[in-house]
């Protein structure tokens, strides 16, 4: 099963949609595809749209999921990539009113360049990547929270002595 994750943010983002979609009619997506939709408001007789979920409901898709491809939202990659799973991003861009800025342009370069996901960005063949992700073998996500943490500490009691 093939999870895909719009978010939560307010602009639609059907470009994405239509990607898959166009895989789905050409036969090169095969596996049944489960869209979390947000608030991007489209009609397919292809894949399950279901507009909003909760936390466990989102978790539960993930863990089920062979392949997750969802928008440039740190969230939804990070979630992906805890759970070791192959993450395809595709950053919501400004100029198709699909977010107020592009700095989820930055957000999946960093993730892509540091090996855990493959990303699709405009100009690319989007069944290529689908092509590449089967043999892709993500780095594993270590989460920096506690060194962050750990910083801030030291930080905070070096000022209050």
């Amino acid at each position: 099963m093939i999870f895909v994750v719009l978010g939560t943010h307010e602009l639609s983002f059907q470009r994405l949609l239509h990607l898959i979609e166009d895989e789905i009619k050409d036969k090169r997506i095969t596996t049944e595809v489960i869209v979390q939709s947000g608030h991007t408001k489209y009609e397919s007789s292809l894949m399950k749209l279901i507009p909003f979920m909760t936390y466990g409901e989102m978790e539960e898709f993930y863990r089920q999921a062979d392949l997750i491809i969802t928008h440039g939202g740190t969230g939804s990659i990070t979630m992906g990539v805890k759970m070791h799973k192959k993450v395809i991003a595709v950053p919501r861009l400004n100029k198709y009113g699909e977010h107020n800025d592009d700095h989820q342009l930055e957000i999946v370069r960093q993730f892509t360049n540091a090996g855990h996901i493959l990303s699709w960005n405009e100009g690319e063949d989007f069944s290529c990547v689908l092509q590449q992700i089967e043999d892709f073998q993500p780095v594993p996500f270590i989460s920096g929270r506690s060194k962050i943490l750990t910083i801030i500490e030291d930080f905070i009691s070096n000022q209050v002595k």
